[in-house]
């Protein structure tokens, strides 16, 4: 049998291919930054404040701990960084397109989802009195006792996107799918008790709940805002994790469905079975368990049993498939 160099597919000789073929899928990604961009655009609506409300929306209004322009730094080129960390190491673009397809998917779509929410809740922030009233009097409709603000506008629409946080979503979608990411490489639930890869897991989500935290102390989210925000960002990030690659558990956790599949092609084409079409193709769980229950009456020597095994054993993982 012909071995099969995991290093050899790589941007040069497959890349084109497999951008094509995904072709579709990165169409879409340039329309949800469209998406987001006109949901940013459009007016939130403005939920009734009345006077008897303010007390819980008089926190003073400060800049960010972290800034706007942080968060894409923080949850999409740091996670970016170490994906391509790791094609440089097992250079193989299949795995790096699909967590770089992947991540972009889970901040985007995470992205949409929350502007979408803060045009449609229109929750004012904590620091709305000082949005409205950059001047501190306090100016109410006589008859519905609404607020009448008399501040910047832009400064005003922003006050009324408190519901959810938008860097607690996007830091948990980005550094979230880095740490599904960082737990399939590094085969973080391998059951060998090594807590010290778990740490290393751990890690990005840290770092995205000090984002979350800075966004209260900030004053610019309420706790309920920058709970549901992490809860959306995470959810996102593990759907689209799990639907490029396999659960970090799994035996093949470390590479994508993809490039699974592809191995999974090439193995069966050259041990190919069209001259024993009464033959029975099973994976080395399988074996083992037929062998392993003799007192079933279950035999494999008629079967013609051929082995496959694990697509990603431990000859797969030092660079080729033996056999």
């Amino acid at each position: 049998m012909p071995e099969i160099q995991l290093g050899a597919h790589t941007f040069r000789n497959q890349g084109v291919e497999v951008a094509r073929f995904h072709m579709h899928d990165w169409l879409i990604l340039f329309l949800l930054v469209v998406i987001d961009i006109v949901l940013n655009v459009i007016e939130p609506f403005h939920r009734f404040v009345g006077s008897d409300m303010m007390t819980d929306l008089r926190y003073p209004l400060k800049d960010n701990t972290i800034p706007f322009w942080a968060v894409p730094i923080i949850a999409i080129i740091l996670p970016l960084l170490v994906i391509l960390v790791f094609y440089f190491i097992r250079k193989d673009v299949y795995d790096v397109h699909q967590a770089i397809l992947g991540l972009l998917y889970s901040v985007l779509i995470t992205s949409v989802l929350t502007d979408a929410i803060k045009d449609a809740v229109g929750r004012p922030r904590p620091d709305f009195f000082w949005r409205c009233f950059p001047d501190g009097k306090g100016v109410f409709d006589t008859v519905t006792s609404n607020v009448k603000c008399t501040g910047i506008k832009s400064v005003i629409k922003e006050g009324h996107k408190s519901f959810p946080s938008g860097h607690s979503s996007w830091s948990f979608a980005g550094l979230g799918f880095l740490a599904w990411y960082l737990s399939g490489k590094i085969k973080a639930f391998d059951q060998r008790g090594h807590v010290a890869k778990l740490c290393l897991v751990f890690l990005p989500l840290l770092a995205a709940a000090l984002v979350a935290v800075s966004r209260v102390d900030d004053y610019w989210h309420h706790w309920q805002d920058v709970f549901a925000g992490g809860l959306l960002g995470l959810t996102v990030a593990s759907i689209c994790y799990l639907q490029f690659f396999p659960p970090p558990y799994d035996i093949d956790g470390r590479m994508p469905h993809v490039h699974l599949q592809r191995l999974a092609e090439q193995h069966s084409g050259t041990q190919s079975t069209a001259n024993n079409p009464g033959c029975l193709t099973i994976r080395q769980p399988e074996v083992d368990s037929v062998y392993a229950q003799p007192q079933h009456g279950i035999a494999v020597s008629g079967l013609c049993a051929r082995e496959t095994g694990p697509i990603f054993d431990d000859d797969v993982e030092n660079g080729r498939w033996r056999h």
